[in-house]
């Protein structure tokens, strides 16, 4: 039950995080235009290296420790003070090497000094130390409170194409406090009587070393599209990957919600021996993630080309196009995810993890200087699916020995059929038809409908289940 409970929790603002940026995109897409879009997006993709240096794997290491000692206050206090002494230094590390990037890269200076507000706000999150306590609660009504308020500061202070600067610090400035919210709880969680010496924080180094190797990777593979683009040509097309590349993300937030929820309590089962229950708990989620990441992989790409126009307004066309090739990763994240993040991290199987993402990365590098340089936007979206594929292909193959494959995919080539299915006539009606709400609202209404029918008549178990859910909650 408090897996559902956080589960709903972290669904709950993953759905507001898909829903507010619907409300300012179309605002600041159109008032920045493309080229303003692509600064934020192409300076902001150089500093997210950096806040990558300053986490240093201990989001995912720090999750991880905290479930595995969260029983015990003395230890779990003890963690997190060396943990986040480690990360204190780490931080410094990359906030001075920042700042004199910076003041190199004299075209975008101002853009980058305020870009490393973001940097600097990497020491105070401390969310890693609630998600490892499974206390999704605060991080939650943080998070939500924090993405209110820079909404209404956007709204309020950017009015035209010369405010990217007020845009950029607002968003960093935003998630500064957002981070700092979280420190007054530490009272009621940590031990108030804890003595610091004897902290040993370099302890952490070699394993935050480990996550930070395949961190690296992952990044490059995210983040470096967009470097690329924007320097090979011209900051607009890092807007555009950007654009098409959030509304992925934001979409495939809602498949990957459980991920996080399912790390620390997979991660405790296995601290306690429970092998077999690891195993079941990794077939029910993977099934729940196809059957929510499959439609909304195949109807985004489906819609895309309606979408975007109405979205992000004039000046955005290419994004529709990118949008429907790169929507694939929404299945294959979702699939990465479950296995990597919720299955080979909590059971210590760090090397294949890191060995899978390695291979995504160096796939991403080669093949991203010959497709952006012919093809662009739509080369540097290949790139990313072949990658995620290799990916996705190799945790695959290494879990075969530890999972029943067939009881892994019971479900999916199914659910693969179905998305195809409602994909067909909605991409059809995207592209013949000239992009209004009415259009949109007509192919929203066809998907849901033909894969809903999926799931009554062949996953009737699924129903089932969810009508029980409703009838216990309705009895109390």
């Amino acid at each position: 039950m408090k897996v559902l409970k956080n589960y709903i929790y972290n669904a709950s603002y993953q759905l507001l995080a898909l829903i507010l940026p619907l409300i300012t995109t179309p605002y600041v897409s159109r008032v920045l235009g493309p080229n303003g879009v692509g600064i934020n997006a192409y300076t902001n993709s150089i500093a997210q290296y950096f806040i990558l240096l300053a986490n240093l794997g201990i989001a995912l290491y720090g999750n991880r420790e905290i479930a595995y000692v969260r029983e015990d206050k003395n230890k779990l206090t003890l963690v997190f003070w060396e943990i986040q002494c480690l990360k204190v230094v780490t931080t410094l590390i990359s906030v001075f090497i920042f700042i004199i990037l910076a003041k190199i890269y004299s075209q975008y200076s101002t853009f980058l000094y305020l870009q490393s507000i973001n940097v600097i706000a990497v020491v105070f999150d401390i969310s890693w130390l609630y998600m490892g306590i499974e206390d999704f609660k605060k991080t939650v009504i943080r998070n939500t409170l924090i993405k209110i308020v820079s909404i209404i500061l956007i709204f309020l202070f950017v009015k035209d194409h010369s405010d990217v600067a007020l845009y950029i610090f607002i968003l960093a400035i935003s998630t500064f406090f957002g981070n700092i919210t979280l420190w007054p709880f530490l009272k009621d969680t940590l031990n108030r009587n804890f003595k610091f010496h004897g902290l040993r924080p370099f302890r952490h180094l070699k394993p935050t070393i480990a996550l930070f190797v395949p961190q690296i990777a992952t990044q490059i593979y995210l983040v470096l599209n967009k470097t690329m683009l924007g320097t090979m040509r011209g900051p607009k097309f890092s807007g555009y990957y950007n654009y098409s590349d959030s509304l992925i993300k934001m979409v495939l937030a809602l498949a990957t919600a459980l991920g996080t929820v399912m790390l620390p309590h997979i991660a405790n089962a296995f601290s306690n021996k429970q092998y077999e229950r690891v195993n079941k708990l990794l077939y029910k989620s993977f099934d729940y993630v196809t059957a929510i990441a499959t439609p909304m992989a195949f109807g985004l790409a489906g819609i895309s080309h309606t979408l975007v126009p109405i979205f992000y307004g004039k000046g955005y066309y290419q994004v529709g196009t990118a949008m429907t090739i790169e929507a694939v990763v929404i299945i294959l994240i979702s699939w990465s995810g479950t296995i990597g993040t919720q299955f080979l991290l909590p059971i210590n199987r760090v090397k294949a993890y890191t060995t899978s993402v390695m291979l995504g990365a160096i796939t991403n590098i080669v093949l991203n200087i010959p497709l952006i340089y012919f093809y662009g936007l739509y080369g540097a979206m290949v790139a990313t699916v072949i990658s995620e594929l290799i990916v996705t292909s190799y945790q695959i193959n290494y879990v075969k020995t530890i999972v029943n494959l067939a009881s892994l995919f019971k479900y999916t080539f199914g659910y693969l059929s179905a998305g195809l299915l409602m994909f067909i006539p909605i991409f059809y009606i995207s592209i013949t038809f000239k992009p209004t709400f009415v259009v949109l609202l007509t192919e929203l209404v066809i998907g849901a409908l033909i894969y809903t029918l999926f799931i009554v008549f062949f996953r009737k178990d699924i129903v089932v289940y969810a009508i029980e859910i409703l009838n216990k909650r309705r009895r109390k």
